[in-house]
C-alpha cells in the first residue's frame, strides 16, 4: 500500500477549509477558484512550517496585511508596504480587515494593519465586523507567536483622532500578539509618518530576522506596479467649466466643475463610483492676512523638505492656513488663544519671538482634497466631473472658507490647470445591469448617482433605479434638476422620493422618506436591488442605516436580531455599499 503523501494531505485540507484571505482582495477569481487556491496557498505554508523552515512562499517570508480604508488611502498605502515587503524578502498578501475573524489570526506568525478612522471615532465600513469581533469579551487568545505592527490614518481635528487603530493595536496586545513596534497614529498629512512606521516593522528583530529571499525590482512591479500618477505626483489637468448649481439667495453655493483628462492616458482611467484627488492652492489674499499678521514681507527664505524656498510661494502652495495642530502650539510657544482657532487668530493674538522659519514649522501641510466623481466615462470620454458644495462659515466673528471648495468655486477659471489624481474604489461600482438599484445621496452625495444613472442609461441597463436625494429647499437646492427630472420622466429613474428639510411644519429628511416608503424599498430588498448611500458619515448615513435596519424589521417582520444579520448579509454580498467621510 502506497504511504500517502503529506504534502497533498496537507495541500488538500486546506482547500476544504474556509477561505483563509491569503489571496489579495483583487485576485481575478470567482469564489470557488479562491477557496482553492487561498486553501492551496495555506497548506503550502503549513508544509513548509511542518519541515521545520521558515513560512514561506516564492519570493519570500509569507507576511499577511490588512487594511481598513474608507476613501481608499489604506487599501493604497497596503498596496505600496506589499511592494517594499517584497524588497525586504518578504511575499505578502493583501485584503480587508472584514475578511477575516480575529480566530483566523492565530495562524499567522507576522501581520501589518493599516487602519482608518471614520465618522466620529468609527471603523471603516470593510473592518466594522473584524473590530466588533476583536473588541468583543469572547475574543480568542492569540499566540505570542504572532508578531504585529498597526499604523492608522486620521484627521487631529477630530476629537476620537485614530480610536480604531488604538482600538485595534491595544486589543491584539491584550489578547497575547506581540507588537513590534509602538502604533503610528497619523493625521492627514502621513506621508512622513508611515514611511518612518514602515521603516520601523522592517527593521524591528521579529521582521528582520525573519525575512527571506527578497525580490528583484521587476518581481516587485509585478506584484503591484505603481501607477504613473499619485497623490505624490499628481496630473496637470485643465480645467473646461465651473458653473454654479444652486440657486441664487442664503444658503450653501454649490458648483459643477469639469476637468479634462486627455493626455493622462490609463492610469487617470476612471470608473463611476471612483474619487478624484485634487490639489488646491491657498487664496492669495488669505496668505497676504497671514503675512501681515506675522509681520513678514514673503520674501523671507525659509527651509522646507526639498530646499530653501520664498515664504509667500510656500504659504501659496505648501501648507495648511487653517489648522492648528499641537506640533502649532509646541513651535511657537504659549499663546493666548484658548478655544477653537485658526492660524490667523493665534497670529493676530502675537506669538513672542516669531521667526519665518518658525511660522512655516507651526503649520500642517496642505494636503489634496478627494470628491466622489459625479460623471460617468461612458457619456463624458476625456473628461472627469466634480459636484463640490463651497465651505463657508464663521469662527470667532469673522467669516471662514474652505481652501479647496473656494478655490474651485472661485477662483480657478476655464483654462487654469488643476493637479489631479484618481482614487479607485474597491466596492462602490454600479451593480450588474438588471440589478434593482437603490441611491440615497442628499446634497452633494448626489455626486456618484449622477455618474450611476448616466452610466445605466449609456449602457441600456434593464435594472429599475430608485433615487432618494434632497436638501434645505426645491427652489435652490435641487442639484441638476433638469437632468434627474428627465430620466425620471424617460423612465430610467422609475422611482424617485425628494426631502426638503426647510418646506413644510416639519422638516423632513431622506431617512424619513425610507421610513415612509419602507414596504416598497423592503420589497425592492427582497427582489434583489442593492442600496448604496453617499454623504456625511456621523449623521445622514448613520440615520439611513437606523432606518434601513428597521425597515427590514418591521416589514421583513423580523426581530432585530434577525434585521442586523439580513442587513450584514447585503454588506458581504456587496449589495449595501456606503461612499462616506
Amino acid at each position: 500500500m502506497t504511504k500517502p503523501d503529506p504534502t497533498l494531505a496537507a495541500i488538500a485540507k486546506a482547500i476544504s477549509t474556509e477561505p483563509t484571505g491569503l489571496l489579495p482582495e483583487d485576485a481575478p477569481f470567482d469564489d470557488t477558484q479562491r477557496r482553492f487556491v487561498d486553501g492551496l496557498l495555506l497548506g503550502l505554508a503549513a508544509v513548509a512550517e511542518a519541515q521545520g523552515g521558515k513560512s514561506q512562499t516564492a519570493g519570500g517570508t509569507a507576511l499577511t496585511i490588512l487594511y481598513g480604508s474608507q476613501t481608499g488611502t489604506a487599501e493604497s498605502l497596503s498596496k505600496d508596504l506589499r511592494r517594499r515587503a517584497a524588497a525586504e524578502g518578504f511575499a505578502a498578501t493583501i485584503a480587508e480587515l472584514d475578511s477575516v475573524t480575529p480566530k483566523d489570526l492565530a495562524g499567522i506568525e507576522h501581520l501589518l494593519i493599516i487602519a482608518a478612522t471614520t465618522g466620529e471615532g468609527d471603523p471603516t465600513d470593510n473592518a466594522r465586523r473584524f473590530h466588533a469581533a476583536l473588541m468583543a469579551d469572547d475574543a480568542p487568545a492569540l499566540p505570542g507567536s504572532l508578531n504585529y505592527a498597526v499604523c492608522g490614518l486620521g484627521d487631529l481635528s477630530y476629537a476620537a483622532f485614530n480610536r480604531a487603530a488604538q482600538d485595534i493595536d491595544t486589543r491584539l496586545d491584550e489578547l497575547g500578539a506581540t507588537r513590534v513596534c509602538d502604533a503610528t497614529l497619523c493625521d492627514v498629512s502621513y506621508e512622513d509618518d508611515y514611511e518612518s512606521w514602515r521603516a520601523n516593522v522592517f527593521a524591528a528583530p521579529a521582521f528582520a530576522d525573519a525575512a527571506g529571499e527578497a525580490a528583484t525590482p521587476s518581481q516587485q512591479d509585478a506584484v503591484e506596479p505603481e501607477p504613473t500618477f499619485t497623490k505624490a505626483r499628481p496630473f496637470t489637468a485643465t480645467v473646461l467649466d465651473v458653473r454654479r448649481l444652486s440657486g441664487e439667495g442664503p444658503g450653501k453655493v454649490v458648483n459643477h466643475v469639469e476637468i479634462a483628462l486627455a493626455g493622462g492616458g490609463a492610469d487617470l482611467g476612471y470608473r463611476a463610483g471612483d474619487a478624484l484627488g485634487l490639489w488646491p492652492v491657498n487664496d492669495p489674499g488669505e496668505v497676504a492676512a497671514i503675512l501681515e499678521a506675522a509681520g513678514f514681507t514673503g520674501a523671507e527664505t525659509v527651509l522646507l523638505k526639498d530646499g530653501p524656498a520664498k515664504l509667500r510661494s510656500a504659504l501659496i502652495s505648501r501648507f495648511d492656513l487653517a489648522t492648528v495642530k499641537p506640533a502649532t502650539r509646541e513651535a511657537w510657544g504659549n499663546s493666548d488663544t484658548q478655544g477653537e482657532c485658526h492660524i490667523i487668530d493665534m497670529l493676530r493674538s502675537g506669538v513672542s519671538g516669531l521667526t519665518p522659519q518658525m511660522l512655516i514649522d507651526g503649520l500642517r501641510p496642505l494636503q489634496s482634497r478627494l470628491y466622489s466623481i459625479s460623471s460617468s466615462p461612458e457619456a463624458h470620454p476625456g473628461e472627469v466631473h466634480l459636484t463640490v458644495g463651497e465651505l463657508r462659515y464663521d469662527l470667532n466673528g469673522t467669516e471662514r472658507k474652505g481652501c479647496a471648495s473656494s478655490f474651485l468655486g472661485g477662483r480657478v477659471q476655464p483654462g487654469s490647470t488643476v493637479g489631479v489624481f484618481v482614487q479607485r474604489a474597491q466596492h462602490f461600482h454600479p451593480p450588474e445591469p438588471d440589478r434593482p438599484l437603490i441611491m440615497i445621496g442628499p446634497g452633494t452625495g448626489i455626486a456618484p448617482f449622477r455618474a450611476f444613472l448616466e452610466e445605466r442609461s449609456a449602457r441600456s441597463a434593464e435594472g429599475d433605479n430608485w433615487l432618494f436625494f434632497g436638501d434645505r429647499t426645491q427652489a435652490r437646492d435641487y442639484l441638476y434638476r433638469e437632468q434627474v427630472e428627465g430620466w425620471h420622466h424617460s423612465g430610467l429613474l422609475t422611482r424617485l422620493s425628494l426631502a426638503w428639510s426647510r418646506e413644510g411644519a416639519d422638516k423632513v429628511y431622506v431617512q424619513h422618506l425610507i421610513r415612509r416608503e419602507g414596504a416598497e424599498l423592503f420589497a425592492w430588498l427582497e427582489r434583489g436591488a442593492a442600496i448604496y448611500v453617499c454623504g456625511d458619515a456621523a449623521r445622514m448615513a448613520a440615520d439611513v442605516d437606523r432606518a434601513l435596519h428597521d425597515v427590514v424589521a418591521e416589514h421583513g417582520e423580523m426581530t432585530d436580531k434577525a434585521a442586523a444579520d439580513y442587513v450584514d448579509a447585503l454588506i458581504q454580498s456587496g449589495r449595501y455599499c456606503r461612499d462616506v467621510y
